[in-house]
């Protein structure tokens, strides 16, 4: 797989992402692929996606993703990023982590595991 293919599809999943179109980030994913976010969590399904950014979209009035770093080996990626979210109640959080991305040879995301403090940012909004 291609450099600019890998790129592409976790190029891809920012954009939707930070737009919580949930559709467009499922696409992204192969049918039985293995979501952790964030690692030590129970891994997410594809199928769940749906529910999960309706959630996101009762709390959070805009999600912003910068990727600040995207480093990409044989048929994956590492990504550093900052995510920078306002709530619907006004306050503000920023959460910084590190995705690691397996893709398959369909081009999809096979696997995504994320590093990063969920329950802190959360705690952030809720103050």
């Amino acid at each position: 797989m291609s450099k600019e293919a890998i790129a592409q599809v976790v190029n891809s999943y920012y954009q939707n992402m930070s737009g919580m179109n949930s559709e467009e980030v499922a696409n992204n994913f192969a049918e039985d692929a293995v979501v952790c976010d964030p690692v030590g969590k129970p891994p997410n399904k594809i199928e769940d996606f749906p529910k999960f950014y309706q959630m996101l979209s009762m709390v959070f009035e805009k999600l912003e993703v910068t990727k600040n770093n995207v480093f990409i080996s044989g048929n994956g990626a590492a990504v550093k990023w900052t995510l920078n979210a306002t709530a619907k109640n006004g306050k503000q959080a920023t959460a910084e982590g590190i995705s690691v991305f397996e893709i398959n040879e369909d081009g999809k995301i096979q696997q995504l595991s994320s590093y990063w403090d969920d329950d802190g940012m959360m705690a952030k909004i809720k103050e």
